[in-house]
């Protein structure tokens, strides 16, 4: 629909280097071409079932005419976050200075009490969407830290772990009660 563009062009100024990141079929080759102002990147259709075709299977770095670098990316089956405790609490910073004057220091703001955060919620100095928002991306670091953890342990007894199996599939040696 063009709905926001102009909002985008204005943060793509000189010398900006924006990456599009998004699964099959969102639309960020779509993108790319409506900012470049030409079909610079191929596009296609939705399928049947909804789910995007993955038409786009390199990445692409253009200029746009303003001087800002756009890269297109392929579709992702899954974005996760890395280790982004302190982005968290950079972009939810108000959350975090709530948080600090909380009564227990590995509070949840759930259901504990002296919960400054729930505290602020309650007086209107917070939004709960906010709260909601923080509590959602807090949980999805601590997933990717576990996944990165277990990651980390396989890949280190990944040569024990072979070894136990190859033991496994060996035939065991029978032995005979000796005859006399």
């Amino acid at each position: 629909t063009g709905q926001g563009m102009d909002a985008l062009r204005a943060l793509l100024s000189p010398g900006t280097v924006a990456v599009l990141l998004g699964s099959s079929g969102v639309g960020k080759s779509s993108l790319v071409n409506a900012l470049s102002g030409c079909e610079a990147m191929r596009t296609g259709g939705i399928r049947d079932d909804d789910k995007g075709r993955h038409t786009t299977v390199h990445r692409q770095m253009l200029e746009l005419d303003g001087g800002a670098l756009l890269i297109d990316t392929p579709g992702m089956r899954e974005l996760a976050m890395w280790d982004a405790v302190d982005g968290v609490e950079d972009v939810f910073a108000e959350v975090a200075e709530a948080a600090a004057r909380c009564k227990f220091r590995d509070c949840t703001h759930t259901h504990e009490p002296g919960c400054a955060v729930r505290g602020a919620i309650q007086r209107g100095e917070l939004d709960s969407a906010r709260l909601e928002s923080f509590l959602q991306l807090r949980r999805e670091n601590e997933l990717s830290r576990r996944r990165a953890e277990r990651l980390r342990w396989e890949t280190e007894h990944a040569a024990d772990r072979q070894r136990l199996r190859d033991r496994a599939r060996r035939p065991r040696q029978k032995r005979w009660p000796q005859e006399d």
